[in-house]
C-alpha cells in the first residue's frame, strides 16, 4: 500500500511545530530525546506515545544521519511512523556555543521568587543546558 509517496514497510520521521510541519523524511532510525533519556527507533516498532525532553533527534538514511535539536513536545509512532510534536526544531549545526551560554545567562537570571515564576526559570535553564551540551559536542 502506498502512502504519500511511501510504502507502509518504510520508516517515515515527521516533524510538525506549532507553524507547519518542518521535517519529512525516509529513514532507517531515528533516535529521539525522552525527558528521561534517549529512545532508538527502527521500522516495526510497536505503537508509543512518549514526552519529549529538550535534546537532540536523530534521523539516520542512507544519505547518512542528520541531528535537530528540538524543544520538547511529544512523539507518537504508528504503522513505521514516528510523528514529532514540538515547539521548535533546528539543525544542530546551528546552535553555537556562544548563543547557548548566553541563553543559560539568561534563563539564570530569570526571577524565581513566586511558584510560576520558578517553574518559567528551571524550563528555561532546562533548555539553555541542553542546548549547551550540544554545542559541546560539536568541539
Amino acid at each position: 500500500m502506498l502512502l504519500s509517496g511511501r510504502t507502509m514497510n518504510d520508516l517515515q520521521c515527521v516533524v510538525v511545530t506549532p507553524e507547519r510541519t518542518e521535517l519529512d523524511l525516509k529513514a532507517d532510525s531515528v533516535t529521539v530525546p525522552l525527558f528521561d533519556g534517549e529512545m532508538g527507533i527502527l521500522k516495526g516498532h510497536s505503537p508509543l506515545v512518549g514526552r519529549l525532553g529538550y535534546g537532540v533527534l536523530r534521523v539516520k538514511n542512507s544519505e547518512g544521519t542528520k541531528s535537530y535539536f528540538v524543544d520538547g513536545g511529544f512523539v507518537q509512532v504508528s504503522k513505521n511512523v514516528i510523528s514529532v510534536l514540538t515547539d521548535r526544531v533546528v539543525g544542530t549545526d546551528q546552535i553555537t556555543s556562544t548563543a547557548a551560554e548566553a541563553a543559560l545567562k539568561s534563563a539564570l537570571e530569570l526571577p524565581s521568587d513566586k511558584p510560576d515564576l520558578a517553574v518559567v526559570r528551571e524550563k528555561a535553564c532546562t533548555r539553555a543546558r541542553a542546548m549547551v551540551r550540544v554545542a559541546s559536542m560539536k568541539r
